[in-house]
């Protein structure tokens, strides 16, 4: 990791910026500790809402999440087994109460056809069943294995086709996320330790140092806070970058981090339907992604675990990357990858993505989050999505619940991009910055980090003050950028951490100007 070499002491001031869940969880257990008693505590984020934190875009703003501890990786397994004791507690004061989390069950399945979905799955498994097995534990009848997809059928209700292979644990379910930030926000302000900014951070503030020594002062720049696009100075003796899916735009993750846009969609059903769903768990394949949690309010979501969309956006040059005219740009690397998409997605052989790369107007371009603040919809049931992408749900749907009238036609009454900020291998970055002082940053999500909301804070706090989590102290590491030479115009960021559906390196302007696809047959893995 790359923490500071001198001892760590607490900073007069920090500047949290972003307050999803990285930023705020971070802010809260900063004020339960003694020793940051007296700093002063700042959150930015761009909301345009006073009083509404995180921005209503934001990508943990959503009717659910799926909470789970069934991970490939033991680490993260047991993590996530910590998050789920708090998300437990079900009093109204607590995280889990007044709906804010249902363990209603996770199946959670995959196909037999070569894709990297079912080694996760069955890795899952044994992580599960471990889990099950533990002190505390609830035994092993609460996970159970179906071994073709007739057995799978018969162990829900949803009455479908889910995969070739799969398990159900009764130890796994859905927060209403929405709730639960609101939830996480109320609690930080209860504290008065912490002042909120509505604002966008145009670029960080940076000092570069009047003289140093080698070996007896720090020569590197510092970072002294945020420059809002309003001309704003916000200053800080320690800026903590949280800022999700934005953050390739603020700060240089080249070979690092990519925003990716995933797509979900919400469908109104029936009384009869919300009746014969009510007591179904989550349902998820990991080989082509689909999800569907449990409905409520007669509101079915389904959603897609992907690649996602990659969407090419010109931004000032962020702060780390060097200005190369004759770089290739995210246009060209996107362009080739898509060129390419025929190739297997099973990428232990694909080459980790870059993604931002400089121009000679002092703009590069990066992919950003398109949402429904930045690109405000004509009509609220205008559709976000790609052709490719509802016509793909429409038929995961028809799989997972055949029975159901119409879900080839029906309306989706919503549809959205959920924004992950992805890493190659899914894990985070939670580390110091090297070339900057008084600079942290808390990001790379990948799709993944809202269900540890509890304890998320916790984790980031330890690593702020260099006391790195043994299972985890390589796993969150800054990793330092990738360039892009001459003949890698193809890497791409893909997440190859077993978990992924879809097809990799799709740009979102491109689909978007598809003509309507039509819904692939079942099995069709050009729609997953």
């Amino acid at each position: 990791m790359s923490h500071p070499h001198a001892p760590f002491r607490p900073p007069n001031s920090i500047l949290i910026i972003g307050s999803g869940v990285f930023g705020l969880s971070t802010a809260l257990y900063l004020t339960e500790q003694r020793e940051f008693a007296k700093t002063s505590i700042t959150i930015l984020d761009r909301s345009p809402e006073p009083g509404v934190f995180p921005a209503r875009d934001a990508s943990s703003i959503d009717s659910s999440r799926i909470i789970r501890a069934d991970y490939a990786d033991p680490a993260y397994a047991r993590l996530a087994a910590e998050a789920a004791h708090h998300w437990r507690k079900q009093e109204p004061h607590e995280l889990g109460g007044e709906g804010r989390y249902t363990e209603s069950g996770l199946f959670l399945v995959a196909n037999k056809d070569g894709t990297p979905g079912l080694g996760y799955t069955q890795k899952s498994w044994i992580n599960a069943m471990a889990l099950a097995n533990a002190e505390g534990g609830r035994g092993p009848k609460s996970v159970r294995v179906g071994y073709h997809a007739g057995q799978l059928r018969a162990m829900t209700a949803a009455g479908g086709t889910f995969g070739d292979w799969g398990y159900l644990n009764d130890a796994s379910g859905w927060a209403d996320a929405t709730k639960s930030m609101r939830w996480l926000y109320e609690k930080v302000v209860a504290t008065g330790r912490v002042r909120f900014i509505n604002g966008t951070a145009e670029r960080l503030d940076v000092k570069k140092p009047i003289f140093a020594l080698p070996g007896v002062l720090d020569n590197k720049p510092r970072v002294s806070g945020a420059i809002l696009e309003d001309g704003t100075k916000l200053s800080a003796d320690l800026t903590i970058v949280a800022t999700g899916a934005w953050t390739p735009s603020l700060l240089d993750l080249q070979g690092q981090a990519v925003a990716t846009g995933q797509i979900v969609a919400y469908l109104d059903i029936t009384e009869e339907e919300q009746a014969r769903l009510n007591d179904i768990p989550v349902l998820l394949n990991f080989s082509t992604g689909y999800f569907i949690i449990p409905p409520r309010d007669r509101v079915l979501k389904i959603a897609r675990h992907s690649y996602g969309y990659l969407n090419p956006t010109e931004v000032p040059t962020p702060l780390g990357m060097a200005d190369k005219s004759a770089a290739t740009t995210l246009d060209q690397i996107t362009k080739s990858s898509t060129s390419t998409t025929t190739k297997s997605t099973d990428s232990a052989s694909a080459k980790a993505p870059s993604t931002p790369t400089g121009t000679a107007s002092g703009t590069v371009k990066v992919s950003k989050p398109r949402t429904h603040l930045t690109h405000p919809p004509v009509t609220p049931t205008t559709s976000s999505l790609p052709p490719e992408a509802e016509a793909g749900l429409r038929a995961a749907l028809k799989k997972f619940l055949p029975w159901m009238a119409d879900t080839e036609t029906r309306p989706f009454s919503e549809t959205r991009l959920c924004w992950y900020t992805d890493t190659p291998s899914g894990d985070w970055i939670i580390d110091y910055h090297p070339s900057y002082s008084g600079l942290f940053v808390a990001t790379g999500g990948s799709g993944h980090a809202f269900k540890f909301l509890p304890i998320l804070g916790a984790k980031v706090v330890s690593c702020l003050k260099g006391q790195y989590p043994a299972e985890f102290a390589d796993k969150w590491r800054w990793r330092g950028v990738q360039g892009l030479g001459d003949g890698d115009a193809e890497r791409t960021i893909i997440t190859e951490d077993g978990s992924r559906g879809g097809v990799p390196g799709q740009i979102l302007a491109d689909e978007l100007s598809r003509a309507p696809a039509v819904a692939p047959e079942e099995g069709d893995k050009a729609a997953s």
